[in-house]
């Protein structure tokens, strides 16, 4: 790192692509490459490089090189557009490229994902990936037609598919649906049944991608929400998903992805899906994890479980042992705001539901309750009140 950092007070960037401009041989090419993708790991470099005219030579490299199937070709195709997506990590050399959405290097970037080369349709998904970083340029390519250049290819691959291609397609596709003007754009261009279609693949990289996809669109959108929080097939995958002990991503997303379905949605029915496919464990479970946005992601949607649903799930809760978790909860001095807050708000809804309330008498609730009155946090102390007011009416 250091060294790089030495690197970029010199004129290396400038000399390096001079150099490689000169060269017709294969083997004295792949050399430079070889210093090149070091160096342009460095931010500072990655700018330089661009402003000496690597990608111009990159470019030309592709067009070259890319409808040979000679060997020596091959490997330049992929080492020049991986370098290409290399540079567009830095955020500076990104937007200089970008230039607006008419920059010549984003539009020659976009006529690779239609093409044959699988290296390039790969390159050219991550490098749309890589230019929505933000959001300006997001909505830019979304109202410029990028999502449906995006959807023709992911579905060039649903059969026996590149996985390469496939994650880094969705991953353009997640990053895109991120500012939310686009996402009601993306679910009307067919997005979500586009990514569905991936609910077989048995690749962790692509089921992760395509559950952060979901996520994004779903943000805020009551409808797609409940759509989706229906579709039986999704929710029963997303149960299992939970359960992927050795994929830690796939298992906290499919977790976020059920909760989302029911905090968009506020419907019933979703609700109702996600108790028949045994989905409600999962959430209680998602109240105990490390990561303070989940755990409060989990008890917002139980309480939503538990105003809108609560003698359909019933049962699971209390086989879930939400109560004692939420004791817990509500004890431990380390908890944050937010979740003594929700947690509160939970109690006071499962008290409508018999064995549970008589599981929360059970547990001397209205101590610790009454102790978190004087909690540093106004809200966390009015709702310990009204808590504190609803435990002692019931009991």
């Amino acid at each position: 790192e250091s060294s790089k950092e030495q690197f970029a007070y010199t004129n290396v960037a400038e000399e390096l692509v001079k150099l490689f401009k000169k060269q017709i041989e294969h083997d004295k090419k792949e050399m430079i490459f070889e210093v090149l993708a070091p160096l342009a790991e460095n931010d500072v470099i990655k700018l330089q490089l661009v402003e000496a005219g690597l990608v111009e030579c990159l470019l030309e490299i592709v067009q070259k090189t890319v409808d040979s199937d000679k060997e020596d070709d091959i490997a330049e195709l992929k080492t020049a557009s991986d370098l290409m997506v290399l540079l567009l990590l830095g955020d500076e050399s990104m937007q200089k490229l970008f230039e607006g959405g008419r920059g010549s290097v984003f539009q020659r970037v976009l006529s690779w994902i239609p093409s044959n080369s699988h290296q390039l349709q790969l390159a050219g998904a991550l490098a749309i990936a890589n230019f929505a970083r933000n959001d300006g340029n997001c909505i830019h390519m979304v109202d410029n037609g990028i999502v449906q250049k995006l959807m023709d290819l992911l579905d060039r691959h649903v059969e026996d598919g590149n996985v390469t291609v496939q994650h880094a397609a969705l991953s353009a596709l997640r990053n895109l649906a991120i500012p939310v003007v686009n996402k009601a754009k993306m679910l009307s261009a067919g997005v979500a049944e586009a990514v569905l279609k991936f609910l077989r693949s048995e690749m962790p990289p692509v089921q992760f991608k395509l559950l952060g996809t979901l996520r994004m669109l779903i943000d805020a959108q009551a409808e797609a929400a409940e759509q989706l929080g229906k579709n039986v097939k999704l929710v029963e995958r997303l149960v299992e998903w939970c359960e992927a002990k050795d994929h830690a991503g796939v298992m906290g997303e499919s977790n976020r992805l059920l909760s989302a379905l029911i905090r968009h949605s506020k419907s019933k029915d979703v609700i109702r899906t996600i108790v028949q496919s045994g989905g409600i464990k999962h959430l209680v479970t998602m109240a105990t994890s490390e990561h303070v946005i989940m755990q409060n992601e989990a008890l917002v949607a139980l309480a939503l479980i538990a105003a809108l649903e609560l003698v359909t799930a019933e049962k699971d809760l209390e086989n879930a042992q939400l109560v004692q978790i939420l004791h817990r909860l509500l004890s431990d001095d380390r908890s944050a705001p937010e979740i003594k807050y929700n947690s509160m708000v939970l109690i006071c809804a499962l008290i409508g539901s018999e064995p549970l309330q008589k599981e929360v008498q059970s547990m001397a609730f209205l101590e610790v309750v009454s102790k978190l009155r004087s909690h540093e946090n106004k809200t966390v102390a009015q709702q310990a009140s009204l808590t504190e007011q609803r435990l002692a009416v019931e009991s």
